[in-house]
């Protein structure tokens, strides 16, 4: 690999954080009438006016910016907009009678849909764990903890593992099928993982540990293909595959067919999601201080199978998603796909060094920069064809925001810097 062609994407990656993405967020996001952020824009930036606030959009604004802060960018400046986001959903989003985060309020804060949806949940530990660690505000880790605590009292389920996954108000089960009471996902426990390794990363507690060990057995050996390592959407409560089907409160604009079932609704896995597993279990084994030596052999296939089948040699980026053998479904080209892929392609590079990784990672972001990243504003377009048309031309909604873009360029920038240090 050429210490120069790295040094040069590194610094385009770096150029876009600092110049585009967090100025597109930093200049926007903060809502100075109600609290919390805003996040709702479109093709040109402009607040599109949509009266609400998402468990999602908030959690996620609030670790971009704590994230931000603690990897050095902003110049101190991102610590009042991480506090002005906790500020609001500890005292408009906190359900203070049953505990927990509401799923959904309006711009003032009054509840819209008071459901405890657990995949919120998981990004409300995961930021609230980060904002402490980024600036030393003990309420992050006081109400993490007390989601965590939450999660093992009413979601966990005793006969067959894991963590059930939508629940009402009062942290009763909601019912089956589209309402999701009986479903697992990978999607869930993966970003448990996630949120657990960051709680764990902040208090050193060992219960956190232990939850987190048993979440990533959970997916090693229940959530992952047993023969092709590849991760499969959605479960019954006792772990047999299920049909991939939308759920009556989604967390992305997911694209089904009117009955709202995948053709394809049993075999299928998301190129985006394998290379975001790889990587946040790799991060997780460093958090721990395990060896991650035995993991290698999984990171390979998860690595190789979106590298093989993934990977738009033709006209570059990540394709959204095909069968566990090979192939794929769906050409469109998703931008948070692309936005994990980058991070795991570099820790393919920097565990194995083969080449193959590198050419994997350049393809994926010389796509991201001719033909996802809107020019005009600075944050990416959600969907695209595979040609890089834009599909959907919005820059912010309650499941578009800054998560995956703004991570995704922190994370590259730190690797890549790994790597030139060992040129």
């Amino acid at each position: 690999m050429n210490k120069k062609e790295i040094a040069n994407y590194r610094n385009e990656a770096e150029n876009h954080l600092t110049n585009e993405l967090l100025p597109f967020w930093t200049t926007r996001m903060v809502d100075n009438t109600f609290g919390g952020y805003i996040t709702h824009f479109d093709k040109n930036g402009f607040d599109t006016g949509e009266d609400e606030k998402s468990l999602i959009s908030q959690t996620r604004c609030l670790y971009t910016i704590s994230s931000a802060h603690r990897a050095g960018f902003g110049g101190g400046n991102y610590s009042k907009i991480a506090k002005h986001g906790v500020d609001f959903l500890i005292n408009k989003m906190w359900d203070n009678e049953h505990g927990g985060f509401y799923w959904m309020v309006n711009r003032k804060g009054d509840i819209t849909n008071d459901q405890k949806i657990i995949y919120g949940h998981s990004f409300a530990i995961y930021s609230l764990s980060e904002y402490t660690l980024a600036t030393g505000d003990k309420r992050g880790i006081e109400f993490a903890e007390k989601v965590f605590d939450l999660l093992q009292k009413y979601c966990v389920d005793s006969m067959y593992g894991g963590y059930r996954e939508m629940f009402h108000r009062d942290w009763t089960l909601c019912g089956p099928g589209s309402q999701g009471g009986d479903r697992k996902t990978m999607d869930v426990h993966m970003h448990l993982m996630e949120g657990f390794t960051k709680l764990y990363e902040a208090t050193g507690q060992d219960v956190h540990r232990r939850k987190l060990l048993e979440v990533i057995d959970l997916l090693l050996n229940r959530i992952i293909h047993p023969e092709y390592k590849t991760g499969i959407p959605q479960f019954y409560k006792d772990w047999t595959i299920a049909p991939q089907i939308k759920f009556d409160i989604i967390w992305g604009w997911d694209r089904f067919s009117e009955e709202g079932q995948k053709g394809n609704a049993t075999d299928n896995t998301c190129y985006g999601h394998n290379a975001e597993f790889a990587w946040l279990l790799n991060h997780a084994l460093q958090i721990l201080k395990m060896d991650a030596e035995s993991y290698f052999d999984l990171f390979k296939t998860l690595f190789d199978h979106t590298v093989n089948n993934g990977i738009d040699y033709e006209l570059g980026g990540v394709f959204v998603e095909g069968p566990h053998s090979g192939g794929v479904y769906d050409r469109e080209k998703e931008f948070w796909q692309q936005a994990e892929v980058l991070i795991g392609m570099l820790d393919a590079v920097i565990i194995f060094g083969d080449e193959k990784y590198w050419e994997a990672y350049k393809n994926v972001h010389r796509f991201v920069f001719d033909k996802v990243i809107n020019k005009e504003v600075g944050e990416w377009y959600p969907l695209l064809t595979r040609r890089g048309e834009p599909i959907w031309t919005h820059m912010g909604h309650s499941w578009k925001i800054n998560y995956h873009t703004v991570r995704a360029m922190v994370q590259s920038i730190q690797r890549m810097d790994k790597i030139l240090l060992k040129l």
